[in-house]
């Protein structure tokens, strides 16, 4: 019989409680949902507001995977969904998680979060811009947080404050809250940078997506400021064989694994890593929400 259980008011029916979805360390389903449960303080933050883009993996990491922007069959009434307009479909429309309830309802679809650097009242008006910093083999993330050092400097020169989250993949995200600026604007500044960031430091970055290019580099990939792009949302699970989560990380973490000695595993961090984080860090990306710790692009 599948458990039916109320969250803030709402009734939801949650499947399959036992099913393993991260083998290597034989985290389950209920599990998942309990982490969920756990952060929706600080990950509905930054899924309010976001048209939502899932990427299910109802069978772990090892089964099917589907990216999906269209609310899914069977989606409740009561889950707000806001028109999200495509080339391929003038009348799509996407999910918008407002509440713990629907966060519990799509945890529940066995989903990575992704969202875009703009909020529904601004389609197409970034408030954020991100860098995508993507070792390529034998590359590490540490020579990720070596390019999120320049790249901290280089906002800084700018006036922009940069805040680091792991990718729960391979690599690092950095993320910069900015005035509301077209997405056209921030993605060729993004792009600058990357650009930038390639001539400073030859040996390490390139700007470019070409797989020739990327061996023992971190691709800076800017194009994720694009407004129809979407990245990880800070707290999601990854669909990987290990519960790893995308999540903040202090300054002083990134500087001690650009150390050439260092150990990329410093910065994996697992579901259960993050509430004694948040006891001990308190919310990392709390800026991201202060307007004024928005910068302008320039």
């Amino acid at each position: 019989m599948t458990p039916i259980t109320e969250v803030e008011g709402r009734r939801l029916a949650l499947s399959n409680l036992d099913k393993v979805l991260h083998p290597l360390t034989g985290t389950t389903k209920g599990e998942v949902l309990h982490y969920y449960a756990t952060v929706g303080a600080v990950i509905l933050p930054h899924l309010r507001d976001r048209p939502v883009s899932f990427l299910r993996y109802p069978d772990g990491p090892d089964g099917q995977l589907f990216f999906t922007k269209n609310p899914p069959p069977g989606t409740p009434s009561w889950v707000t969904t806001t028109p999200v307009p495509r080339s391929d479909d003038p009348r799509a429309r996407q999910v918008v998680i407002q509440d713990l309830a629907s966060l519990m309802w799509a945890a529940n679809l066995v989903v990575e979060f992704h969202t875009p650097q703009w909020r529904t009242p601004s389609p197409g008006v970034a408030d954020r811009l991100v860098l995508d910093l993507d070792p390529g083999p034998p590359a590490t993330v540490v020579e990720c947080c070596r390019v999120a050092l320049h790249l901290r400097e280089r906002l800084a020169a700018d006036g922009l404050e940069a805040f680091a989250k792991t990718s729960g993949a391979k690599g690092l995200h950095l993320l910069v809250p900015i005035a509301p600026t077209p997405s056209e604007r921030a993605s060729a500044y993004a792009r600058q940078l990357a650009v930038e960031a390639e001539a400073a430091l030859p040996e390490l970055v390139v700007h470019r997506m070409a797989r020739a290019l990327r061996p023992g580099k971190v691709f800076v990939d800017h194009s994720q400021n694009a407004a129809a792009k979407t990245t990880a949302t800070p707290y999601t699970l990854r669909a990987r064989a290990l519960p790893a989560v995308s999540a903040p990380v202090t300054w002083e973490e990134v500087e001690g694994c650009a150390s050439p000695t260092a150990d990329p595993e410093e910065l994996v961090l697992l579901m259960d890593d993050i509430a004694p984080r948040l006891e001990r860090y308190g919310e990392l990306l709390a800026p991201l929400f202060a307007p004024e710790r928005a910068g302008g692009v320039p």
